[in-house]
């Protein structure tokens, strides 16, 4: 006999609930267990990339508000404030043609490099802790993501050991381009869709090719045909995840699609029988990708290069942004074993795309050899050459002089979009390139049985200690006005009305954009940071034309002496703040020559109002 008390009529239902949902939720949690197991070395892998990341950017992280990134301040300071006007979109405040900036005309945010999905993905983000916030995480967690993406890939794709996969990924995560594009091109260093893309073309091509035809009952020669429901869902996946890089980072697509292109070439030369079968089915099914695709981004690309404050060509001169040839064997000054020496050989500290080092690039060529005839490796050295060559721009430089020898960059300049990409950043195309050989070189090794399992990955290893990154140096930001920061600015300007700062922003002087970042653009400004058609004939440049009243302003700022202030210069004052559509003008103590501008905006539109630290002119 049990001496456990009877139970009560109304528990036993309760408790029989109690114990089924005990039961149902132990195989799930069993599941979960089990997965986490299964993954573990996918999970490491993730928290050491992670670590990395956060260590190379850990100079924003205790404050950064207070932070910012001491190679490349002025485009910190424009990418946040493009993450401040794309998290309007959880407002339901968001256009392409935005009217935070340039009043009045606009800025066209498809012209410029707004990744306007990582605005939109971490629109809470910013919303709640501010653009700095979102800023550092997407500068850590671009170098993270890449290089976990390309560590899936290796590993599920190519099928090699972890620890090759690893070490591909790393070095596709934290390579010398990449960390020299983390001083603050989020639109360059955000990769992580790259290999997905890879593997979604990789899937197209399986799904395309019925395989060798095998012979039939009767003797007949006879060949299954492509999967079409596989095709057409890596189609539809392929539309998907162009469609995101293409608001993401257009030039990062572009790269890849130049890299792949070339790629496929090179593979179908190297393996013709698996090019007849499959191409029918493969270029149909980049025919439902396209066509899917134009359903999607045919208005956003209009909108880009015909729509309003639209640019339809490059900005840049090839000529500046070509890679030195020396540059290849250098060592970037980002990398434990550079020096501030090579920062000479490129056009600055967030272009080290080149600066691979002479240990790596012959090591990798050792590894490309010895990994055999292999129909990728093939592909890979063609893809990689290819790429370094256009890299070089229209004219070779070697050691910072021009050589007057023509580089291959010469037979595409001028094409359109072609010139929209810099010729230096082919080169960022080489990490995974290299990192493919490598893998490949230490995976078979790895499997081998031979003094190699040994050597080759010694030899990679002691390649890539030169390059291996250090933390990206940080400096101290002025802080923000409180006339911003406590809200008073909203005293003098309505919601989405136009603040104009004293002095105005311009390219090389983009710091008011802080102000307008710390309201989340609740208003807008004249002029600032931007590419639009402000070069000779409508043709793209950076930044827009000057007023007289801001060109005046700006010179006293600069030098501090008073300008005489007359009746016509009083009349362009108002006629450029009817033009800006301005609610208010502002200046903060802490301006250039803050005493010479403030005596300088009294003559121009008479005595002003102090509001917090700021003294105001309504206009």
């Amino acid at each position: 006999m049990s001496s456990a008390a009877p139970m009560a009529p109304d528990a036993a239902p309760e408790q029989a609930f109690r114990l089924a949902d005990q039961v149902n939720r132990r195989p799930r949690a069993t599941r979960l267990l089990a997965a986490a197991r299964r993954h573990r070395a996918d999970l490491l892998a993730a928290l050491v990339f992670a670590a990395l990341a956060g260590w190379l950017t850990h100079g924003l992280w205790p404050d950064p508000g207070g932070r910012i990134l001491a190679l490349n301040p002025e485009d910190q300071a424009l990418y946040e404030w493009f993450l401040a006007v794309d998290a309007r979109a959880l407002l339901g405040d968001f256009d392409l043609l935005t009217d935070r900036l340039n009043a009045p005309d606009g800025v066209n945010l498809m012209a410029n490099t707004t990744v306007i999905a990582l605005g939109v993905l971490f629109a809470p983000v910013t919303l709640l802790l501010g653009a700095p916030v979102t800023f550092a995480l997407l500068a850590a967690g671009n170098l993270a993501g890449t290089a976990l993406a390309w560590y899936l890939l290796f590993h599920r794709t190519l099928r090699v050991r972890r620890v090759a996969a690893a070490l591909g990924g790393g070095l596709c995560g934290f390579g010398p381009g990449m960390v020299s594009q983390t001083n603050s091109h989020l639109h360059m260093t955000a990769q992580w869709l790259v290999p997905v893309i890879i593997w979604l073309v990789v899937r197209l091509l399986r799904a395309a090719d019925p395989g060798p035809a095998t012979p039939d009952e009767a003797g007949r020669s006879r060949a299954t045909g492509p999967n079409r429901r596989r095709l057409f869902t890596s189609a539809a996946g392929l539309t998907g995840a162009v469609s995101a890089q293409v608001f993401i980072g257009e030039e990062v697509l572009f790269l890849t699609a130049i890299a792949l292109l070339v790629m496929a070439i090179s593979y179908a030369v190297a393996d013709r029988d698996l090019a007849r079968r499959a191409l029918p089915g493969f270029a149909g099914g980049l025919a439902i990708a396209a066509g899917l695709a134009l359903l999607v981004l045919g208005y956003p690309l209009w909108f880009q290069f015909a729509g309003p404050q639209g640019v339809a060509d490059g900005m840049f001169t090839p000529a500046y942004f070509s890679a030195d040839l020396s540059s290849w064997w250098r060592l970037s000054p980002l990398s434990v074993a550079g020096s501030d020496e090579s920062a000479r050989l490129t056009t600055g500290p967030a272009e080290y795309n080149t600066f691979l080092g002479w240990p790596l690039l012959l090591v990798t060529a050792v590894c490309a050899i010895w990994a055999g005839r292999r129909r990728l490796v093939f592909a890979c050295v063609v893809a990689g050459l290819v790429m370094g060559a256009l890299s070089l721009g229209p004219e070779v430089v070697l050691g910072g002089t021009r050589t007057a020898i023509p580089g291959p960059y010469a037979l595409i300049g001028g094409l359109p979009v072609v010139d929209g990409a810099l010729p230096m950043r082919f080169a960022l195309a080489l990490l995974p390139i290299v990192a493919t050989l490598l893998v490949l070189a230490v995976d078979r090794a790895v499997r081998s049985s031979g003094r190699a399992r040994r050597l080759v990955p010694l030899a990679v290893g002691v390649a890539l200690l030169p390059i291996f990154p250090t933390p990206l140096p940080t400096a101290g930001r002025p802080p923000v006005p409180e006339f911003i920061t406590g809200g008073h600015w909203r005293q003098c300007v309505p919601p989405g009305g136009v603040l104009v700062p004293v002095p105005l922003p311009t390219p090389k002087e983009p710091w008011p954009m802080r102000w307008a970042t710390a309201a989340d653009a609740g208003f807008g400004l004249p002029e600032g940071f931007f590419i639009g058609p402000y070069g000779r004939g409508g043709t793209a440049a950076m930044g827009t034309f000057k007023q007289p009243t801001s060109a005046l302003l700006a010179d006293v700022a600069r030098r501090g002496d008073q300008p005489a202030i007359g009746d016509e210069q009083r009349r362009q004052a108002v006629r450029d703040a009817d033009f800006w559509g301005a609610s208010c003008v502002a200046l903060t103590d802490d301006a250039p020559h803050a005493e010479s501008l403030r005596a300088t905006l009294e003559q121009l539109y008479g005595p002003p109002t102090r509001i917090a630290d700021a003294w105001t002119w309504r206009v």
